[in-house]
C-alpha cells in the first residue's frame, strides 16, 4: 500500500502539475513538507496518531510516505491549481474538495489498513489541521509570488473606475 501511495502520488504530480508551473508546485511542496515535519511529529510523539508501517523505522515514529511525499504532492497541486479569480464561494469549495478527498483516503487507511491507527485522534481533526495546513500553505504562496489579493464586489456596488 505504501508503494501505491507513492506511485500514485508522482502520477498525480506528472499529470496534474503543468511543466511551466513546476517551481510553484516546488515552493508549495516544500513549505508544506516544512509544516507536515512539525504537526506530524507533535501527533505521533503524543501518541494521537501511530504509523506501524513505516520505511524508516528508526529514525521517528512519523510517516515518512504522508508526511514528507503524499500530502505535499497533494499541496503542490492544490496551489497550482487554486481558482484565484473566483469567488469566495467556489473558493471555499475548492479548500472542502482537497480536504475531505484527503481525509477520505485517510480515513478508508485506518479502517481497512495497518498504515495508520488513531488512538486519541478523530478524522475531524484530520480534516481541521489539513485545511490548515492548506490554508497557511496558500498564504505562503500568495506571498512568495506577489499574488495580490482579488476584491470581488457586491452586487449593487459601484466600481471606482
Amino acid at each position: 500500500m505504501l508503494a501505491a501511495s507513492w506511485i500514485f502520488s508522482i502520477l498525480l504530480y506528472l499529470i496534474f502539475v503543468p511543466k511551466n508551473h513546476t517551481r510553484e508546485a516546488h515552493v508549495s511542496f516544500l513549505f508544506k513538507q516544512v509544516m507536515t515535519w512539525l504537526f506530524g511529529l507533535i501527533v505521533v510523539e503524543y501518541g494521537l496518531i501511530k504509523y506501524p508501517v513505516r520505511i524508516f523505522k528508526k529514525s521517528n515514529k512519523a510517516s515518512f510516505t504522508f508526511e514528507y511525499f503524499v500530502y505535499p504532492i497533494l499541496c503542490s497541486i492544490f496551489n497550482v491549481h487554486y481558482p484565484e479569480k473566483r469567488k469566495p464561494l467556489i473558493k471555499g469549495l475548492y479548500y472542502f474538495f482537497h480536504t475531505s478527498i484527503i481525509v477520505g483516503f485517510e480515513y478508508y487507511a485506518v479502517k481497512f489498513t495497518d498504515l495508520i491507527r488513531y488512538p486519541k485522534w478523530r478524522w475531524y481533526w484530520s480534516f481541521i489541521t489539513i485545511w490548515g495546513t492548506y490554508y497557511l500553505s496558500r498564504l505562503y504562496y500568495r506571498w512568495f509570488f506577489k499574488i495580490e489579493p482579488i476584491v470581488h464586489k457586491q452586487k449593487g456596488e459601484a466600481s471606482n473606475g
